[in-house]
């Protein structure tokens, strides 16, 4: 095949995939995907996960139980303890989750990118003029999850979170087929933005983007629940002590989490575009010389 042709193929693909992810009821089959997953029938759990399996690179080798009520608690499984310690060294901000990278670097001013020559503002992200100051000219990684991964997500440092934003949106793909094609998409997605003050002071924000088939995103520490039957954007301040390691919450399926840190932070050696990382891997680190905020 010439290389006009594989080109050619790539493309039909692309098009089929955004088209069966994409121009369909995003919100409604959402709602259905919560809705089923949760059916605990031994049958359907069985083949929906059965299905799962054949469709993906889904491994269950690493959950913590080997039996599930549903598709959705298999969805949202624990892993057994131990597996994924965080880093230890106190100058390390830890990845909050598994996962794929994407985009990431620096902030220009409040300007950043879902992926090369596609930007965004980080205003229309946050929707606070407040925290899009103490984010500029700073630094952002974007880390994608896929359907199969682990889907709990973990606090990257220890602080305290001081405030969460749910806003309200689509539902959009988040896949890079979908960043290809839809300008500003995290912009549009339904999102929580969580807070957090470091314990040296500096802001670290992180804003977990819902996407198709994504019914729900559970925040542990406020024993909420966000999705779409949630009305936003809702304030929810809070003031609660986490440690690195601590987990935060989950995804009933795949999506994206950004996050916002200092200018003065050093993104670690292991951080590499579509590289694979882990949640308690390095994710970036801060200078010993840099002044608290």
């Amino acid at each position: 095949m010439t290389i006009r042709g594989l080109i050619a193929v790539l493309s039909q693909q692309e098009d089929l995939n955004f088209l069966l992810t994409n121009r369909i009821p995003r919100a409604a089959v959402t709602r259905f995907m919560g809705w089923f997953s949760k059916i605990e029938q031994p049958l359907i759990r069985d083949l929906s996960i059965a299905c799962w399996r054949l469709f993906s690179d889904l491994d269950l080798s690493e959950a913590r139980k080997t039996s599930f009520k549903s598709l959705h608690d298999c969805f949202t499984r624990e892993l057994r303890p131990g597996l994924r310690p965080p880093d230890p060294d106190s100058s390390i901000v830890v990845s909050p989750c598994d996962a794929i990278v994407g985009a990431f670097g620096a902030i220009r001013d409040a300007e950043l990118f879902q992926i090369k020559g596609a930007a965004y503002s980080l205003f229309d992200l946050l929707g606070d003029p407040a925290l899009v100051d103490a984010h500029r000219n700073g630094r952002f990684i974007t880390l994608r999850l896929t359907s199969s991964m682990y889907h709990r997500f973990h606090a990257p440092q220890d602080g305290r979170i001081e405030q969460v934003t749910f806003i309200s949106g689509d539902t959009w793909n988040v896949n890079p087929i979908a960043l290809k094609r839809i300008e500003r998409l995290f912009c549009k997605n339904e999102r929580a933005v969580i807070r957090t003050r470091l314990e040296s002071g500096e802001i670290l924000t992180l804003v977990p983007v819902a996407a198709i088939l994504v019914a729900s995103i559970r925040l542990h520490f406020l024993d909420i629940v966000l999705n779409a039957q949630s009305r936003g954007p809702a304030v929810f301040p809070c003031d609660v002590s986490v440690r690195k390691g601590d987990e935060l919450g989950w995804f009933e399926h795949g999506s994206t989490i950004i996050v916002l840190a200092p200018d003065h932070f050093e993104f670690g050696d292991n951080v590499q575009e579509s590289a694979r990382i882990y949640a308690g891997q390095p994710l970036m680190r801060k200078p010993a010389s840099a002044n608290a905020v």
